[in-house]
């Protein structure tokens, strides 16, 4: 600045000088008091003298008004290089906020820059000079703003990705980033279209197995209706009414027949039937009839190792009979109220007689009739243990007791005579749960072997 003042105070010297030569005036240079105004001329002595010079007074005016300039130019510099150094400050904080951020996102540590030095340099000391300098300083700062928008774009953009669907995107999306979104949204979409494809094709296969196993088990049961329909039905099936027989090849709970016609009040009743097994231990249930409040009002048995039993009002007696050796046997049992008298046939011969069996107790009417199962209520709760596994056919029943003569001629097939309370007749009888009945002409069977020979064989076995 002291260099300025003195080129300037040259200048104006020169000036005065060539002014003098024009006009053929001379001028003296005297020394000035310190602190005294220059515009003021002082003699020798120190004491102001009067200006004699226009030019003089212009040269002063012009000295003091370029002096002020500077003055208030220094000053706009100084305040100018304060600004800037603020400005740098916070450049560089931001810079240094922004590397951080991106430093973070990428997962990466990363120096930082130190840009707390003042990059402005020096400044320039002509006024036009540094006004310009300050020009391009403010372009610059202004390019480094809008790099530093940018990169924090970027750094928002990286850590928004990284964040997952649910981050706070602070700015749009670049361009490669929305293409790799839409790109991985159409492949999830892709995905679920598929998975929805695959289910409704599950689903379908599903719907088409339920309807051919619905389709094919209606048809069974159309045709196992069909079946028993033609079977109850069709008297034709068999020769006569009552040449068939009742199949019972398990010991279940499920398999049994059922008589449709029941029974009235009775004082004495015959039983009669064919019988075929070799179950072991015991043979089953060949029948039972029960009524409500008494399952065994009536009931055949030969259960594990027991004899037979005939239960009449759940009063027991032990029967001389033996079935189990997978033969035809005839069987019948008589019984009366009067004194509890009983009586027990076997191929026609009478083998045991008894007293005492539920004496002057009628016979319940309205219950159920069984064949193959015991009866724990009326018409069902059947126990797997008692069944009966074989065959029977000819189950008849009377209300009154039979003679030895009619027994005997059921049995050698002399005679036949259906019972007039229960008769052994196609249509009176009802299978379940798989029991089977199929035809059998059981005399014809008898009569293949000749009369002497089956009664050599019975007497025999007895």
């Amino acid at each position: 600045m002291l260099a300025f003042l003195v080129g300037l105070l040259y200048l104006v010297s020169g000036r005065t000088v060539r002014a003098q030569d024009a006009t053929g005036s001379r001028f003296f240079c005297s020394a000035i008091p310190a602190g005294a105004d220059p515009s003021c001329s002082f003699d020798p002595n120190g004491n102001r003298v009067q200006s004699t010079s226009p030019v003089e007074d212009e040269l002063r005016n012009t000295i003091l008004q370029l002096r002020e300039t500077i003055l208030q130019q220094k000053e706009t510099i100084v305040s100018q290089q304060g600004t800037i150094k603020e400005l740098n400050s916070k450049l560089s904080r931001c810079e240094a906020a922004t590397e951080d951020t991106a430093g973070r996102s990428r997962g990466q540590s990363s120096r930082r820059k130190d840009y707390s030095k003042n990059t402005m340099g020096d400044l320039p000391r002509d006024p036009t000079e540094t006004i310009d300098q300050l020009g391009k300083t403010m372009q610059g700062l202004k390019g480094r703003l809008e790099n530093l928008e940018q990169q924090q774009l970027r750094a928002n953009t990286s850590v928004a990705a990284a964040a997952g669907v649910g981050g706070n995107a602070v700015g749009p999306l670049p361009a490669e980033l929305r293409e790799l979104l839409k790109h991985r949204l159409g492949a999830l979409e892709g995905q679920l279209l598929r998975k929805v494809a695959e289910l409704e094709e599950e689903k379908s296969q599903l719907y088409n197995e339920t309807a051919a196993h619905r389709q094919r088990t209606e048809s069974t049961l159309t045709s196992l209706l069909e079946r028993i329909t033609e079977l109850e039905r069709s008297n034709n099936a068999f020769k006569s009414p009552e040449d068939f027989k009742v199949s019972l090849p398990l010991r279940t709970n499920y398999l049994y027949g059922r008589i449709k016609k029941s029974l009235p009040e009775m004082y004495a009743f015959t039983v009669c039937m064919w019988l075929k097994s070799s179950a072991s231990p015991g043979i089953g249930t060949p029948f039972s009839y029960g009524v409500p409040g008494q399952a065994n009002e009536i009931v055949l048995i030969e259960w594990g190792n027991n004899p037979i039993e005939l239960l009449v009002n759940d009063k027991v007696a032990q029967l001389p009979l033996s079935v189990s050796d997978g033969r035809w046997h005839h069987i019948c049992i008589t019984w009366t109220t009067r004194d509890g008298f009983w009586e027990a046939y076997q191929d026609g011969e009478r083998l045991g007689t008894g007293e005492n069996l539920a004496p002057w107790h009628p016979i319940k009417p309205g219950g159920v009739i069984i064949l193959g199962q015991e009866q724990d209520i009326v018409g069902g709760r059947f126990d797997a243990t008692q069944a009966f596994v074989g065959e029977l056919s000819q189950f008849n029943m009377w209300d009154r007791v039979l003679r030895p003569v009619d027994i005997m001629g059921m049995a050698n097939c002399s005679s036949y005579m259906p019972g007039n309370v229960v008769p052994w007749i196609d249509t009176n009888v009802e299978v379940m749960g798989g029991a089977s009945k199929a035809a059998l002409e059981i005399c014809e069977d008898l009569e293949r072997i000749p009369r002497f020979q089956r009664g050599l064989l019975m007497s025999i076995e007895y």
